[in-house]
Order: structure tokens, then sequence, then C-alpha cells
């Protein structure tokens, strides 16, 4: 691609980015950073976990950024009750033309949410998994695939155990980023209110409103585009050793795979066209290093003992490695 062309490029996919996060600054307070990792996601074909507390808006902002990207919309509430069947689908027989018809599930979609996913039993979160990460499902024993695009966002609560089935870690390594979300600070909370005295927080007549700024064929030139963006091989030395510095810190049993090594330098690529640039800068990866890192590092038991974070890993690693 021409430098011309791709500069070009990149300024429509920062002023997507621009228009995204104004339309949900209409109707959602907060949380813009969620909103770029799931543009960073569905621009690198990685899906993303999300660590939080119920209430913090995650299923209206995927709603949102759905529909204004053009993809079709499915979501699953995780519970013990729920079965492989229940997302990806089931064969049935008819008696009529004696031949046996596919009834997809959910998982068949552009943009999957699944909320709480560690309420799923490990052979139901095994049956996603596949379906996440090999884009196919089996049904009884025969294979689908998955049409692309396809993005999957899955949310959890680390903090109630009671019912949940937590991820293993390859399963959360499937995952090419993550995020932890909270309750908001004092000033948005006040804006919610605000907003809900005024009558703006009403869905139905906000989602009526919202119409696509992108097709799937434009998110798809988008990815393409993601991939010209040119990452210097200083950019490069420096996510290898931090993933390398993730491995051999002391506080950690299992640093990152390769996988991780691999998200950080998509990620960074995307953060850099979302940012309207065409070219990758140590702060990308600054900015994508606790999203990709942050839910594959296996800590010791010491540091847990001694409430050291994975947060804090990573923020050690990134104050310590510089650019060579």
């Amino acid at each position: 691609m021409e430098q011309k062309e791709l500069e070009r490029e990149v300024r429509a996919i920062a002023d997507a980015r621009r228009v995204t996060q104004e339309t949900l600054g209409r109707f959602v307070v907060g949380n813009q950073d969620l909103v770029d990792l799931i543009l960073v996601g569905v621009l690198t074909g990685g899906h993303v976990l999300i660590d939080g507390v119920p209430g913090t808006a995650k299923t209206t902002i995927s709603k949102i950024v759905a529909r204004l990207i053009g993809y079709q919309f499915s979501r699953v509430q995780g519970a013990v009750d729920v079965q492989p069947t229940d997302i990806v689908g089931i064969r049935i027989y008819d008696n009529e033309t004696h031949k046996f018809s596919l009834q997809k599930g959910p998982i068949f979609a552009n943009f999957v949410m699944i909320d709480e996913i560690n309420r799923l039993t490990p052979k139901t979160q095994s049956a996603f998994i596949e379906a996440m990460a090999e884009h196919q499902a089996t049904i009884d024993g025969k294979t689908y695939p998955i049409e692309s695009p396809f993005f999957v966002i899955a949310t959890q609560n680390t903090q109630e155990f009671e019912g949940t089935f937590h991820l293993i870690e390859a399963q959360r390594d499937r995952f090419n980023y993550s995020m932890s979300l909270y309750h908001l600070g004092r000033e948005n909370e006040a804006e919610i209110l605000r907003r809900d005295r005024d009558g703006h927080l009403d869905w139905d007549v906000y989602g009526e409103q919202i119409a696509p700024i992108l097709s799937i064929a434009r998110v798809q030139n988008m990815t393409h585009v993601i991939q010209e963006v040119y990452v210097d091989d200083a950019i490069i030395r420096y996510i290898s050793d931090i993933v390398v510095a993730s491995r051999n810190h002391g506080d950690i049993r299992l640093g990152t795979s390769t996988r991780g090594s691999l998200a950080l330098l998509r990620g960074a690529m995307a953060s850099a066209a979302l940012a309207g640039r065409t070219y990758v800068i140590p702060d990308d990866v600054k900015r994508m290093a606790r999203p990709v890192l942050g839910h594959r590092l296996i800590l010791e038991r010491e540091a847990e003992i001694g409430k050291i974070s994975a947060d804090d890993v990573v923020q050690e690693i990134l104050e310590t490695v510089e650019v060579a």
C-alpha cells in the first residue's frame, strides 16, 4: 500500500474511533478505555475478557459498538445449567424430510457477548472456547465453520466464588486482551443520575437512533490496513524484552506465552492506527501491555500472599525495560 493511501486509511480508522466514542458518550458515561479495547479486538481479530462487577454498562457498550460497526450481535448469559448445545446449536431431525437440519446457536454471530463465563460448567466453557479459538463449532460430532468476522467479548466477576468455575490458564490465553472494570467515580456517578433525571437513559429510545457508521466489508478492509502499520525493529525488540521479562520475573510462576507477544504486537499496531498514526511508538506498546499481559501472568504463591497483583508486575516491567 502506498504511503499516502495508508495515511488516508489510517485517518479513516481514527475518525471511526472518534465517532464511536462520541456516539457512546451520548448514552454511556465513562469506560472510554473499554470502547478502545473492543475496537482493538475487532481490528486485530482478537477476543476480549472483562473482569468486573455487574452494572458497569458492559452489555450496553457492546450492543452499541456492534451496531455502529454493522455486526450481528448475540448474547449468552452464563449459568450452571447452560449446556454446550445452548451456545453452539443442535441438529434436529425433520420427520417430513427425513433429514437433520442445523439450528444454529448464538455463537454463530459476528459479535458474541457471554456474560459471566465463569458460571458455565467446564464442559460448556470448553465448547465455547473451542468455537471462539478455532472459529468452528462441533455439533453431534460434525464440525461447522463460523464465518468471519467473528469477535467475542466475555465477562466474569472473579470476586464471586460460589457457583463459579474459573477459566484455566490455557483458556485465558485464548483471549488476546483483558481489562478490569470498576464502579464509576463520584463525578461520573452524578452524571448518570442527572441523565436519568432528565430522561436520557432510555435505551429503547436511544437505541433506535443509532445507525451503523461502518459495514462488515469496511471493517475487514480496516483489519488489512492495520497490518500495514510500520513497526521498527527497535519496537520488536522492546516487545520481546517485555515478554521475556514477564517470564523471568521473581514474582511470576508462569509468564506470557508467544501468543501473548503476538497479541502485544498486533494490539500496538491497532493502537497506533486508532490514534491516527501509520507507525508504532513505545507508548502504543505500553498502552497495550496491561490488556495483553495481565490475565496471562500467574503469580507465585508468595506474591499473592504479599498482595502483589499482575498489574503491579506489569507496571514494574514497563518501568525497568527500556527501548533498545
